[in-house]
């Protein structure tokens, strides 16, 4: 007979499944149970395998292979900061390319980007000595459903409603950070939001990431922007944006949408005395990141073939991705009813909104599945967003990794249900 495993409070937390996580699950389910049905699954996360890309990682890898320092690399342990060659490469990269002036005390690398908010949520926010709660600001709802997963303390976690910028007539939106709403004060610990945003496509100008930056500057609160799909690597950006660097800011990337999820390779650039912090919390969780990613990535970026591909094979196929998308959801969606697509201004997925929506996106996503379509619900999406609102229960996350002709199959399919949804 089984037992129950007692877990501590931290354990009990850290077990759960949050946000599309426990939608995956229902993913996965749906997949396996759906024996001789054919589904177009426009839920995944992960990039797709382009050849040029994968040739890349491969190139690189034959080089390290080849080289005198693979026993070093891959044999040995090294410095918990991160391997050196590959920080002195982001340092010559980032100082050449936005004229700054790093140093090897300003970048660390972590086994991926969600470790690093994960470190950097438990070393800025939570309780502190006082017992006083430090939140952790999420200034731009809904934003990275990962984000709900980061601290120990949930209810350290807090984000803000956005305001809209409706286009009515064209059928577009896009989410804007309400400076009237967001609170950020002596009570705060960290500030995070990605730009590009994952799940929306949206980007925050450069003057509201500079305004956000400001306001934790106040009270000298770090500010992680979550970069995973911004310039120069993967440059999944589709409208002009410059990276903010310096000061409170930490500059948070990740080579995972630019082909190399696998290998977990999270970098942050800020001032050494955040940098430091998570360093140390780096050694006590797993001593350092994998330096086989990290070899390899030095390689590509070194050469300057990372930066390369980036903007001219990974950003075109996504761009196309989207404008197929727009272009068809315009030609087949219903002009009477009241949906909206997000500004598709970076990453890899479109965010639809339906406004006065007769159901809730679960039901809706549960009513495309029965069609062949997977999506995902929009409303893991919000985490911190404590106040009811109904926009939570409105939307949809599609992901632009599948093929044109499933997009456009999806489309119509998805065109054809909502007119039944809002018929009836």
């Amino acid at each position: 007979m089984s037992q129950s495993v007692q877990l501590s409070k931290f354990g009990t937390q850290m077990s759960r499944l949050t946000g599309v996580r426990a939608i995956m699950k229902d993913i996965i389910d749906t997949l396996k149970a759906g024996t001789g049905q054919e589904f177009i699954n426009l839920s995944a996360g992960n990039p797709v395998i382009i050849p040029e890309v994968e040739q890349l990682w491969r190139d690189c890898t034959a080089d390290l292979l080849a080289s005198s320092e693979y026993g070093e690399v891959v044999c040995r342990y090294g410095s918990s900061q991160g391997y050196e060659p590959l920080i002195e490469a982001i340092a010559a990269d980032f100082n050449q390319r936005y004229g700054l002036n790093l140093t090897s005390d300003n970048i660390v690398i972590t086994p991926g980007s969600q470790s690093l908010y994960f470190l950097a949520a438990n070393a800025f926010g939570g309780y502190d000595a006082g017992d006083r709660l430090k939140e952790i600001i999420l200034p731009l709802s809904p934003d990275y459903t990962g984000y709900g997963g980061v601290s120990l303390y949930p209810e350290a976690v807090k984000a803000f409603k956005p305001s809209l910028d409706i286009d009515q007539k064209n059928h577009r939106f896009k989410y804007r950070p309400d400076f009237n709403q967001l609170k950020i004060d002596e009570n705060t610990g960290c500030v995070i939001f990605s730009r590009p945003c994952n799940p929306t496509g949206n980007v925050l100008t450069n003057e509201e990431t500079q305004k956000i930056a400001d306001l934790a500057a106040t009270y000298d609160v770090p500010v992680l922007v979550d970069s995973a799909y911004a310039p120069p690597f993967p440059a999944l950006n589709f409208t002009e944006m410059k990276p903010l660097f310096g000061g409170n800011v930490l500059h948070c990337l990740s080579l995972s949408k630019a082909g190399l999820p696998g290998e977990r390779v999270g970098i942050a650039i800020g001032e050494p005395k955040f940098v430091g912090i998570l360093q140390a919390f780096l050694t006590n969780a797993c001593i350092h990141s994998s330096r086989y990613g990290q070899a390899i990535a030095t390689r590509a970026i070194q050469s300057g073939a990372l930066a390369d591909i980036a903007l001219n094979i990974i950003r075109p196929y996504y761009q196309n991705k989207i404008e197929l998308l727009s272009s068809k959801l315009d030609a087949l969606m219903p002009s009477d009813i009241p949906w909206y697509l997000h500004r598709g201004e970076g990453a890899i997925f479109a965010w639809l909104w339906f406004d006065e929506l007769p159901m809730t996106d679960w039901e809706l996503y549960q009513e495309l599945k029965k069609v062949g379509v997977i999506v995902v619900p929009g409303s893991p999406f919000f985490p911190g967003l404590r106040e009811e609102w109904q926009h939570k229960q409105q939307c949809l996350r599609i992901s632009l990794t599948a093929t044109n002709s499933e997009i456009e199959t999806a489309v119509e399919q998805l065109a054809t249900l909502v007119k039944e949804v809002y018929g009836k």
